[in-house]
């Protein structure tokens, strides 16, 4: 309860995030942090997105086990996801805010999240103790991407916690046309 519940619930710290209608939790995984939130934020659409169809299958079985009507999983890479504009099922520009908790480095998940925000939306992601490297190459990536740092909030989730931090980037101008890149690029060769 407390290092996955607790630790997702630190993200409705960021307004942004607990004023969202839609927001894409990126590499859902097991559904943290997106169902938790999708629980806590009964207005919001939560879109869980997850290249693993066991993955998803799980969260499948969550979503249905507690009845909640505000979340689905996506299959899909988020690559190819946020492509394809929403008419066509995909995730274009259409979210408020995306989350991300144990996926990849800053600069990784600025190039993941910019194409699906729209203008003035924001990233939320978690990470345990800041790292100036990491930091500076998440900086860079989000110029390229149209995203820029918002704030870096340092959470305590649960008494035993420690180093937790959200990394907040506001979407602040357009995603230039050639990103996303193909699949596996932002993770091969990072922006930063």
């Amino acid at each position: 309860m407390e290092v996955h519940v607790a630790d997702s619930l630190s993200g409705l710290g960021v307004r942004e995030l607990s004023s969202a209608r839609r927001i894409a939790d990126v590499g859902a995984g097991a559904g943290f942090p997106g169902l938790v939130l999708a629980i806590a934020l009964p207005r919001a659409q939560v879109d869980l997105i997850e290249s693993s169809g066991r993955k998803t299958a799980v969260v499948d079985r969550l979503i249905q086990a507690s009845s909640l009507a505000n979340a689905r999983s996506v299959t899909a890479r988020v690559e190819d996801f946020a492509r394809v504009p929403p008419p066509l099922g995909g995730g274009a520009g259409a979210y408020d805010a995306v989350t991300a908790r144990a996926v990849g480095s800053l600069a990784v998940l600025v190039e993941y999240a910019a194409p699906l925000l729209r203008a003035g939306g924001v990233l939320v992601a978690w990470k345990g103790a800041r790292d100036a490297g990491e930091e500076g190459a998440g900086n860079a990536a989000a110029e390229k991407v149209g995203m820029a740092v918002r704030e870096v909030l340092p959470v305590q989730p649960y008494p035993a916690s420690e180093n937790r931090h959200l990394h907040v980037f506001e979407k602040v101008a357009p995603t230039p046309p050639e990103y996303p890149r193909r699949a596996g690029m932002a993770r091969k060769r990072p922006l930063g």
